[in-house]
């Protein structure tokens, strides 16, 4: 019996301690105290990992004895560090309660606040329906594509990129089938990419000094104005911590081209600073061997320094400089290797020089008030250079707003002014017609988001634009957010938006302008829109929660009153006509997530039923993929190293001559190992070396004077990049 007894007490005494090594903890909302899914609790220095269940609960087993720092994190919610020492004196779940980003804690971390909807607000309580492309995403993204945002954005449900030039490889985005000059693309809440400064915006924007990247899909003129019928894209740039960072990347293609970036930050008692700067470089390719360049050859300097100033706890102002400039040239690769004559001597070479200054002045008069003044200046060159033929011209363009706004424990208010101008002078370089124009907007704006019940919030807001030469417009907006419970919840809104018409469109950027009219304002009014959507979420676990599952189902309708259309005449010239009709984009869009330990699961589909209606005629609207699939599957061990692969398929798309493209696939991977201070990297794009060369030419006539047709497919085929970061 004496026997037994030892044998059991030592049973259990090992029992004990097992469990002491395995840690336990529920995490929930540190304001509802409701349980969070799919939150991540780490043990730093190791690989153990895991995620809450759906009561909340993570177990995290096999921790090293001494003291381990364990990483809790959850999107829209700072990030908590708790040391604690193993074996644990007890074995009872510990509650962990997150605060929601700029609701709590005095220190100053990484937090997920939408500040495209002017509030302090997380994601999980706005009502407008809003993407987020956060740092860790970005990272990723920025290994594919460090020199630009492309890929970045058409990797999105919903957004698509479309290449409007062959040789130069100019690109724009269009969310849920509409032309990029429907979307409002700002940075920090300045408008520095509308447009003339629009064209090779999206090929000279890198993610290495963007903190996040959110995305309002549908009209957004309620506080940013004309031009957000689309939607809007808010780039919102990293500031400085108490901690240095001082960030490298060094990439290289196989098309032989080579980027190099570097990212400064680090904030002082009464001051701070972060400095961007970066080097892009790409070689004339032709992967198809049609002697026209698929990626052009360009050099491109970027420096982006941004200084803080903290007078006291309460008044910040920041004060940046943006400064861009590159030469590209894309044409026949005989020419381009200088070996041009007669027969080769096509090209198209961008020039552009990118200026742009940024004050921002956030003073608190309380701890639930505040005033914001903001004030942007930019100055846009560029130069389009053809054979015989050269379109040049200056943008300059100012921003300015004061804004008052109230935070409550159930209201925020958010109110203000602002002025906008945007002059464009062309070139006087031909006899023909000059498209320049001189605009000004002033602008008054309020929004409220109340907190109606415990589970329904609303958003409303009134805008009222006066434009000098299309009038007056009244845009109001209203959404709600019903929040069931921590599993299911929805989100329906709608508004009015607006757009100013002027020549810099897709249709125009594709023929590099040429003999196209300027527009005639007296026989033109705005385009108006009205939009509504509805989005369902829903997220639980499976198979004994050893999975998390979440869900997005959103139905989208836009409908553009009158819009402009690039018409050719008899003589051969091309104007801006407004006739009769509207222009529709209606569809869904779907996201599902899943997650299993290390693993990760992103599937999108997105139905973009695009139509224009011109007097009586109905038609497919042109260059919209109606069916797109994303796919995306990643491993990640945090801290050590990620694996990734993707797939994405794009459905055959009517061409403006009346024909129907090639449907395609694409297919990528990606692998990253990781360091405490370096990490090297490795990324295979378009695996299926996808070419729309390979469906047939992209361009009629002959390779002296090229007539190209549209682009809907990827030009540059295969590529693979791999580079090395370091954070020191």
């Amino acid at each position: 019996m004496k026997k037994f007894t030892v044998l059991l007490t030592a049973l259990l005494y090992t029992t004990l301690v097992y469990s002491q090594n395995t840690f336990r903890a529920i995490i929930k909302d540190g304001k509802t105290n409701e349980a969070l899914v799919g939150a991540t609790a780490f043990i730093q220095g190791t690989t153990i990992s895991a995620s809450s269940d759906t009561m909340g609960l993570v177990i995290l087993s096999k921790i090293p004895n001494g003291n381990q720092v364990v990483k809790f994190s959850y999107i829209g919610y700072e990030t908590r560090l708790d040391t604690l020492t193993f074996p644990l004196p007890q074995i009872s779940p510990m509650l962990i309660l997150l605060q929601p980003s700029g609701k709590g804690g005095g220190e100053e971390l990484e937090n997920v606040v939408i500040s495209a909807t002017r509030g302090s607000r997380t994601i999980a309580n706005v009502p407008t329906r809003v993407e987020v492309i956060t740092g860790d995403e970005l990272d990723e993204k920025g290994n594919m594509k460090p020199g630009d945002i492309r890929m970045m954005l058409a990797e999105s449900t919903g957004i698509q990129t479309q290449q409007t030039s062959a040789t130069s490889g100019n690109s724009s985005i269009r969310i849920q089938g509409l032309d990029g000059k429907y979307t409002q693309i700002i940075r920090d809440g300045f408008p520095l990419y509308s447009g003339f400064s629009g064209g090779l915006g999206l090929l000279q924007i890198a993610p290495l000094d963007l903190k996040q990247v959110e995305v309002i899909k549908g009209s957004s003129s309620t506080l940013y104005g004309g031009g957000a019928i689309a939607g809007l894209v808010n780039l919102v740039s990293k500031t400085p911590t108490d901690e240095q960072h001082l960030d490298f990347i060094l990439n290289g293609t196989s098309a032989l081209g080579v980027d190099a970036s570097g990212f400064y930050s680090q904030k002082f008692k009464k001051t701070g600073a972060t400095i961007y700067a970066a080097y892009n470089h790409g070689t004339p390719y032709d992967p198809a061997g049609i002697g026209l360049s698929a990626i052009p050859g360009f050099n491109r300097y970027t420096l982006n320094p941004k200084l803080f100033f903290y007078p006291d706890d309460r008044t910040t102002l920041i004060a940046g400089i943006n400064l861009t400039a590159e030469e590209r040239i894309g044409g026949d690769m005989q020419y381009l290797e200088g070996n041009g004559n007669a027969q080769h001597s096509y090209f198209e070479r961008n020039k552009t020089s990118r200026y742009s200054t940024q004050v921002e002045l956030d003073h608190k008069l309380n701890d639930k008030e505040k005033l914001t003044f903001k004030n942007s200046l930019n100055y846009f060159n560029r130069s389009i250079n053809l054979p015989a033929y050269r379109f040049s011209g200056v943008q300059i363009s100012t921003y300015g707003e004061a804004n008052y706004a109230r935070n409550s424990e159930k209201t925020d208010w958010v109110a203000g002014i602002n002025y906008l101008t945007d002059n464009f002078n062309e070139d006087k370089n031909s006899s023909f017609p000059l498209r320049s124009y001189n605009y000004n907007t002033i602008g008054a704006f309020v929004q409220n988001t109340w907190n109606a019940t415990d589970k329904f919030i609303l958003e409303s807001g009134l805008r009222g634009d006066y434009h000098n030469e299309y009038g007056f417009f009244v845009l109001p907006r209203i959404s709600g957010l019903y929040k069931a419970n921590s599993h299911f919840s929805m989100r329906l809104g709608g508004g009015l938006g607006y757009k100013a018409p002027n020549v810099f469109t897709e249709d125009a950027e594709r023929i590099e302008f040429r003999n196209v009219l300027p527009i005639d304002v007296a026989n033109t009014q705005a385009e108006r829109s009205y939009g509504t959507s509805y989005d369902i979420n829903y997220r639980t676990g499976l198979f004994n929660d050893q999975v998390i599952f979440s869900i997005n189902q959103l139905f989208f309708y836009t409908r553009i009153n009158n819009p402009i259309i690039l018409t050719s005449l008899a003589s051969g010239d091309l104007q801006y006509l407004q006739p009769q009709g509207d222009l529709n984009t209606k569809g869904i869009e779907t996201n599902v997530k899943l997650t299993y330990g290390n693993f990760k699961l992103f599937i999108g589909y997105t139905l973009a039923d695009v139509t224009q209606h011109i007097n009586t005629t109905i038609s497919t609207y042109p260059l919209v993929s109606k069916n797109r699939v994303n796919n995306v599957l990643v491993y990640e061990v945090e801290g050590k190293f990620k694996i990734g692969a993707e797939a994405y398929y794009f459905s055959p798309q009517t061409l403006n001559n009346g024909t129907t493209g090639r449907g395609y696939w694409t297919a990528g991977l990606m692998a990253e190992k990781i360091w405490e201070r370096f990490s090297l990297f490795i990324n295979f794009e378009n695996l299926t070396d996808t070419r729309q060369t390979r469906f047939g030419s992209i361009y009629t006539g002959n390779i002296t004077d090229p007539v190209f047709k549209d682009i809907y497919a990827p030009l540059d085929g295969f590529v693979a990049n791999g580079g090395i970061k370091f954070k020191l």
